[in-house]
């Protein structure tokens, strides 16, 4: 049986933190694009339906264009793609590359919130009445994906947004794949499940993440087929799905159901600053724990993630009285 098979990569065959991609690399995609048009009921906007999407400012998943086009590169059942949203005349133009091309267009409209009804939410107080009237394009994004957003928040877990951004954005573009078609540069698809399995011990130190959380994306992506077949169940049943796997808890299954499911009613819990933001926007309480929060959201049963997200869009937070938590690096330990 000797060499009648390549062998399979494993942490021993990693030299110098490199991993080996299974299927190879692919190079960029010289094909012409794959075209779809959709025309919303109602304004969209495309920065306020796609923003949660975005892990900061060098996100190679994520880019947006002086143009206003928003480029999105991710993992699809069907393997890696590229989409360009472009807006325009009231309609939003999809463009595609890769072999995803075609399920990211076949759920544009999706993606973009047409299962979202806005008109199902009733503002209960002046700021939130306010806030939607100035931002009639907000609509809560499906991405139909669990892993792409459980990866990113699992490494936001305990940590300043920044250290998070910062590990996300070095191992995506260490261990991903270039992305298909004539994306911005720097672009790169995230890491297939196995290939985050064998990335080794000291890459993960050299990004900024601890051992737990480490731990906790090595388990989830053990059994991420199970996890992605949590799309096509009810938001409470698929976060109940989620934190079946240790290390993954209520925080961080509900901003993957936000982004995954569109979930309206999933507001965080657990969340340092949210709490006293909205306790500080509807009634004046800076330091409201979880407890008071989910009091002042009842009104908005069944759309509190659509009024927390407004509340946060109004700009109204109290102003900082410590000093911001500070930012540590274990990589350099």
């Amino acid at each position: 049986m000797a060499g009648r098979f390549a062998p399979r990569p494993t942490r021993t065959t990693v030299r110098g933190g490199h991993v080996v991609v299974p299927g190879g690399v692919p190079r960029q995609s010289a094909e012409p694009a794959r075209v779809r048009d959709w025309t919303p009921e109602g304004p969209l906007d495309l920065g306020l339906v796609l923003g949660p999407l975005r892990r900061g400012p060098g996100d190679p998943t994520f880019r947006t264009t002086p143009d206003g086009s928003v480029w999105r590169v991710c993992r699809t059942p069907a393997g890696p793609g590229t989409l360009r949203v472009t807006p325009g005349g009231g309609t939003a133009r999809g463009e595609a590359w890769g072999p995803g091309a075609d399920w990211l267009l076949d759920r544009l409209p999706e993606l973009l919130g047409a299962a979202d009804d806005p008109d199902a939410f009733e503002p209960r107080h002046r700021l939130l009445a306010v806030t939607r009237h100035r931002r009639p394009g907000l609509r809560l994004v499906r991405t139909g994906l669990v892993m792409e957003s459980l990866i990113p928040s699992v490494l936001e877990q305990k940590v300043t947004t920044d250290e998070a951004y910062r590990a996300w954005r070095l191992l995506v573009r260490k261990f991903g794949e270039p992305a298909p078609g004539p994306a911005p540069e720097h672009m790169y698809v995230m890491p297939a499940p196995r290939t985050w399995a064998l990335i080794p011990s000291w890459e993960w130190h050299r990004a900024g993440v601890d051992d737990k959380r480490a731990s906790t994306v090595l388990r989830a992506v053990r059994v991420a087929p199970r996890l992605e077949e949590a799309v096509r169940l009810e938001p409470e049943r698929a976060r109940e799905r989620l934190e079946l796997v240790s290390g993954i808890g209520p925080w961080t299954s509900a901003e993957v159901v936000q982004r995954s499911h569109g979930a309206a009613d999933c507001v965080t819990v657990g969340d340092l600053h949210l709490p006293g933001i909205v306790g500080y926007a509807l009634a004046g309480d800076r330091d409201a724990d979880d407890a008071v929060m989910l009091e002042l959201l009842e009104p908005y049963a069944g759309q509190r993630h659509r009024a927390a997200r407004l509340i946060l869009l109004s700009g109204r937070a109290p102003a900082r009285r410590v000093p911001k938590m500070p930012r540590g690096d274990i990589g350099k330990l």
